[in-house]
């Protein structure tokens, strides 16, 4: 309680001369947190994950720190950015790409081609490329194939998130064997996404029954994975001297880093400790990133409201998905309200002690979905507070 206290007090005084809604995070939580998944890496180099930050200043930062190296993008057009506003030359970009004018832009700059990778699961993704420049007019695109890390322990069961058909070691070493072969490609990595262990917590808070069930499944999931990546990996190496493996992600690091298979690890929402992560029982990062809204009416003695608030995340819809009122502590939604669009109510012990112009600090349930709603983050050192430019505020919504 006397933390939390002094972590709102901090956050006030570093924002008092700022309106609301305001967004900040804490540098000193989110180096901690860089320093600790270094940490769980064990010596393999961390990957930052672009979509979990989409701030330059603080993908920058953490690249700075020992452990960190390049960068896994959200979409085409975003690692172009990055690589031509000098954040980083190694990037690899963790979906396919259907977007025709970035594929030209990569093809027509050495630099670009050179610097970047693309995700293919699928002989239809080369020949995109090879429609909107043809081989021998272009630099090598360099592609990295994606393994699907779900687990399938019987029929059709599939349990983890449908990403890359792409499943057995067998069907890896074919595609591979054919990918060799296409001129205008060069085959320079895998990815295997353990969304099924790294995105999913396994002590999901007053949920004991389904945090049992959780850890069951991963640890039937993981056994099987180690098994079948390794496989896979050696069958694509059959066919070409793979430069990078990559797997994992926050949830998963310390386990991920465990497999002789992988060389990199993938993480990102860990620097910012959103509240999905709060559900994990090997290691939960400290809380960076939160935004304040104002409170502006009391419906009733026991209620306060604040002015907007509805900054849901994304997946299944559910609690889990909303934001999290966090400083003072003692607050919640009303459930037939939840976090609304324009106004949120808010009970709890805390309600009662609130006056218009009073402000609530809330966690967003996700990390880089915060900075799809402000165009700046405030950077909190101490007692200060500098601002710096999202996505949004440079004027990039890479899929908005």
């Amino acid at each position: 309680m006397a933390e939390r206290t002094a972590l709102q007090n901090r956050l006030d005084r570093a924002t008092s001369g700022l309106e609301t809604p305001v967004a900040v995070v804490d540098l000193a939580a989110f180096d901690a947190n860089a320093a600790a998944l270094s940490v769980l890496a064990a010596g393999k180099p961390i990957r930052v994950a672009s979509k979990s930050v989409r701030v330059r200043a603080l993908l920058e930062r953490a690249l700075a720190r020992p452990g960190w190296s390049g960068v896994l993008a959200y979409t085409l057009p975003e690692a172009i950015w990055l690589v031509r506003s000098g954040v980083t030359d190694d990037v690899l970009v963790a979906y396919p790409c259907v977007d025709r004018t970035a594929i030209a832009e990569l093809a027509a700059d050495p630099r670009l081609a050179a610097a970047i990778a693309i995700m293919v699961d699928d002989l239809a993704h080369l020949d995109l490329v090879d429609a909107v420049v043809a081989p021998d007019r272009r630099p090598d695109v360099r592609v990295c194939l994606e393994l699907d890390a779900a687990w399938r322990p019987a029929g059709p069961l599939h349990i983890g998130v449908r990403r890359s058909p792409v499943h057995s070691a067998a069907q890896a070493g074919a595609l591979a064997a054919r990918l060799v072969k296409r001129p205008g490609f060069r085959l320079v990595g895998m990815m295997a996404y353990e969304a099924q262990i790294a995105g999913l917590g396994d002590a999901p808070p007053g949920q004991a029954l389904l945090g049992r069930g959780i850890r069951l499944m991963q640890s039937r999931s993981l056994p099987e994975l180690l098994r079948r990546r390794m496989a896979a990996v050696r069958a694509v190496r059959e066919h070409v001297d793979l430069e990078f493996v990559n797997g994992g992600g926050t949830g998963s690091v310390a386990a991920t880093a465990a497999d002789p298979a992988v060389t990199e690890i993938a993480a990102g929402s860990g620097l910012l400790g959103p509240t999905l992560f709060d559900g994990y029982r090997s290691w939960q990062p400290t809380p960076a990133a939160f935004f304040a809204l104002s409170v502006v009416r009391r419906p009733s003695p026991k209620i306060a409201t604040v002015l907007g608030g509805g900054w849901i995340a994304s997946g299944p819809t559910g609690p889990s998905r909303q934001p999290t009122p966090w400083l003072p502590e003692g607050l919640s939604f009303r459930g037939e309200e939840g976090a609304g669009e324009v106004q949120t109510p808010l009970t709890g012990a805390a309600a009662g002690n609130l006056r218009p112009g009073d402000r609530v600090w809330f966690r967003h349930a996700k990390a880089g979905e915060l900075c799809e709603h402000v165009n700046e983050v405030h950077l909190v050192d101490g007692d200060t507070a500098a601002p710096t430019p999202t996505y949004r505020g440079e004027g990039y919504a890479f899929l908005g």
